[in-house]
């Protein structure tokens, strides 16, 4: 396979970059991309990291990823790109800095009108979805969340209806499962339908991959600026027992996650509180806790530490993220949450 400069032939890996834009100062954008191909046909699985660039720990575990399966016998290709937001990476910030905009909501989309053109991070993510759209049979989109957050795997919903048949879209959810319960985080579904879509997330780079029948998951590898070693180690666990579980290498990876979120039910995404007062927060809680309806999670006190009210949770769940904030206004939220999820993964968009 080739991509950009890298290009293995069987049984090697291959390391170069792919150009996706020009910049002003004459040199082409790139990013870094990683090919190794096996010497056996099979699957082509995409890893790629750091698509907001304040998110490192996705970066690290594609370079130990690559090097624990130098020497295997893979079949199939793998292709990495340990840095897909290489403006946001240089200025360890989320967002490019072309025009500020987030790079993971730009996949899927058609371009723009002859009135307002697609922006240089759109034609970025078209260039890059170019090629993973390609070849991909599956896509692993590494990330982090806020600074203090537990590891999990963001679990996509599955639609029918005019755009694909019940059964493929049954195919496409059972070979979801099968993948995610294999890279081995604890597992939180997507939001629902209705909030997936105002928070435009079917134009992720999972989003977009979903849409076109491609498996694709997002496992959120603790919080973002640092590696955090221990999630890291566990996602590379995680890439290589996808393989595994594509049939791409012979054997299990050695060693497991100690992360779980320990139900049997499903859950699912859910941003839950918000404060209805301004001031300073003080968390009772943190993540990986179950807190139960009516629990006082956080205090918002004055300037002065005079407590001004108790903010309560109306849903019982597990704490995944605390807002990194102290300073907060009218109807901030306070926490990322996994609730019960009462939603299927196969949804009917017939309507």
């Amino acid at each position: 396979m080739k991509l950009g400069t890298a290009e293995a032939a069987s049984g090697e890996v291959a390391s170069g970059y792919l150009s996706v834009t020009e910049l002003p100062t004459g040199q082409p954008e790139q990013v870094p991309v990683v090919v190794v191909e096996g010497e056996k046909p099979g699957p082509t699985v995409w890893a790629t990291g750091t698509i907001h660039g304040d998110e490192p720990t996705g970066m690290e575990a594609i370079h130990e990823f690559v090097d624990r399966i130098r020497d295997e016998q893979v079949r199939g290709t793998v292709v990495c790109v340990p840095v897909m937001n290489p403006s946001g990476f240089r200025t360890n910030a989320r967002t490019s800095y072309y025009g500020d905009e987030d790079p993971n909501r730009y996949f899927g989309i058609d371009g723009g009108s002859d009135e307002t053109p697609p922006s240089v991070q759109q034609l970025i993510c078209d260039r890059l979805y170019e090629e993973i759209r390609a070849s991909a049979d599956a896509v692993i989109s590494l990330h982090t969340s806020w600074i203090a957050t537990y590891p999990y795997t963001i679990r996509p919903r599955v639609s029918y209806g005019e755009h694909r048949k019940k059964a493929e879209a049954a195919e496409l959810r059972d070979r979801l499962v099968e993948l995610v319960d294999a890279f081995g985080l604890p597992v939180v579904n997507q939001f629902s339908a209705d909030e997936t879509v105002q928070r435009s997330l079917d134009h992720t780079l999972t989003g977009a991959a979903i849409a076109d029948g491609i498996p694709a998951f997002t496992p959120e590898l603790g919080g973002r600026f640092v590696v955090e070693k221990d999630v890291c180690e566990a996602a590379v666990v995680g890439l290589q027992n996808v393989l595994y579980a594509l049939d791409m290498v012979s054997d299990p990876a050695a060693g497991s996650t100690t992360f779980e979120l320990p139900t049997d039910d499903d859950l699912k995404r859910f941003v839950h509180p918000h404060t209805d007062t301004a001031g300073i927060v003080r968390y009772r809680v943190r993540e990986g806790e179950w807190v139960d309806s009516g629990e006082v999670v956080a205090d918002i006190v004055t300037p002065c530490g005079e407590t001004q009210t108790q903010v309560k949770v109306e849903h019982s769940g597990y704490v995944l993220s605390r807002y990194e904030r102290v300073a907060v206004y009218e109807n901030d939220p306070l926490l990322d949450m996994a609730v019960p999820d009462d939603e299927p993964l196969l949804l009917n968009r017939s309507d």
